[in-house]
């Protein structure tokens, strides 16, 4: 999959609501976050989908740590 280029403010809007994102996957209610948002997480490597859910990386789950 290639990568999407992103602006610096669009990755550090992304970055910062990563942890929100995030919140919302735990509380199973992923149909709350926009679909361009997962999309541009998923070009990322933050989210990846597996088994039909979405699910923080490893890379995502480290930058969620870095902003709380």
């Amino acid at each position: 999959m290639e990568s999407a280029t992103f602006t610096s403010l669009r990755r550090d809007a992304l970055r910062a609501q990563l942890p929100q994102v995030a919140d919302l996957l735990r509380l199973r209610r992923a149909g709350e976050i926009e679909e361009a948002v997962i999309d541009d997480l998923v070009s990322l490597s933050w989210l990846e989908w597996t088994g039909g859910s979405l699910k923080l990386t490893a890379t995502g789950s480290n930058i969620c740590r870095q902003q709380r």
